[in-house]
């Protein structure tokens, strides 16, 4: 019988060290370790789940902490005692919820992120790859010390007017430059490192992370990337003319974008928030964030089982033949 008490890391440079001591891939949890259980209380199932995760969690040894409030919580605002300091001085941060709960918790633990174990109560859950059914043997596999730390690059959204920054973000999935109304084409001007590289003309444009590869960069028909690869993917939206298409190029470069003429509700948006209204000449810098957002994995899944699983990839081919389908146009 194979061993699998040791999965192989997807990025082995896990720069945590605050981490390395009390939850490591490969090594069982030996001391009791620091929880923040986390989640939306609008979405009805969060409280019911995360009082028993609590017990299981407390029973075990562990020590919980437990913030199920309204999503506003998560706002860079929220006072410290119910935010940050809740998951910084955590070991583990389960997220209940969808996506959108994983990408308001990146966001609000900001330049200190902690490993999440995410558990889906949404519809599609790429990030919250947990089903509540599978959140016990997951917890089981991690202190086990069967899983992986997945690390995935985020990045910072600076908006400049003349030369004072009057807006930033810290991003998971993607800053889109979008034209808005009264939805008239715009252009957007591309600089690599400070040399033009394109002028897009179109409805907008999404500049996403692998992470956010499957988000509406996908919907909008941009590729999909893996999710540990350290790059930017540039997704124009209905491009009016046939030579742009996505393109893809390392994170290590800086980008800046300029609306010269900006419709009266052009905006630049991080991570589906509105960052601001855009006013002519703004520059939109998009650079690679020194912090990583970090997944736990276990051997329940696979990146590709995700795909095919989440996103339906190959729907309704698998085992099906044209004759026996059943399908009515």
């Amino acid at each position: 019988m194979a061993d699998h008490t040791k999965i192989p890391s997807e990025n082995t440079a896990f720069r945590n060290k605050k981490m390395a001591g009390r939850l490591s891939p490969g090594k069982p949890v030996t001391e009791s370790l620091q929880i923040a259980l986390v989640g939306p209380e609008e979405v009805l199932e969060t409280k019911p789940l995360a009082n028993d995760l609590q017990k299981l969690l407390s029973h075990l040894g562990h020590d919980v902490k437990m913030m199920v409030a309204a999503r506003t919580a998560w706002e860079p605002d929220a006072s410290e005692e119910t935010t940050s300091n809740i998951a910084q001085d955590a070991d583990l941060v389960i997220v209940l919820g969808g996506d959108g709960s994983i990408l308001r918790t990146a966001r609000w633990m900001g330049y200190q992120q902690t490993p999440v174990l995410g558990v889906n109560l949404g519809r599609l859950g790429f990030l919250a790859d947990f089903s509540p059914n599978e959140v016990e043997p997951a917890i089981n596999e991690l202190i086990a010390g069967r899983f992986r730390l997945v690390e995935h690059m985020m990045f910072e959204t600076r908006v400049l007017r003349g030369n004072n920054t009057i807006a930033s973000d810290l991003g998971l999935n993607e800053t889109s430059i979008l034209a808005g109304p009264p939805f008239s084409l715009f252009e957007i001007e591309l600089y690599v490192d400070g040399e033009l590289a394109t002028v897009y003309r179109g409805d907008g444009l999404i500049i996403s992370t692998p992470v956010g590869s499957t988000a509406y960069n996908m919907s909008a028909g941009g590729p999909i990337v893996r999710k540990s690869i350290e790059a930017f993917i540039f997704t124009p939206l209905n491009p009016h003319t046939l030579t742009h298409r996505t393109v893809v190029d390392t994170a290590s470069r800086d980008y800046t974008l300029i609306v010269p003429s900006p419709n009266a509700g052009s905006s630049c948006v991080v991570d589906g928030r509105l960052l601001l209204s855009l006013q002519a000449g703004d520059k939109i810098c998009v650079s690679l964030a020194a912090p990583k957002f970090c997944l736990i994995e276990t051997n329940q899944h696979s990146y590709y089982s995700t795909l095919r699983d989440k996103l339906t990839w190959g729907g309704g081919l698998q085992n099906t033949s044209p004759r026996s389908s059943g399908h009515k146009s």
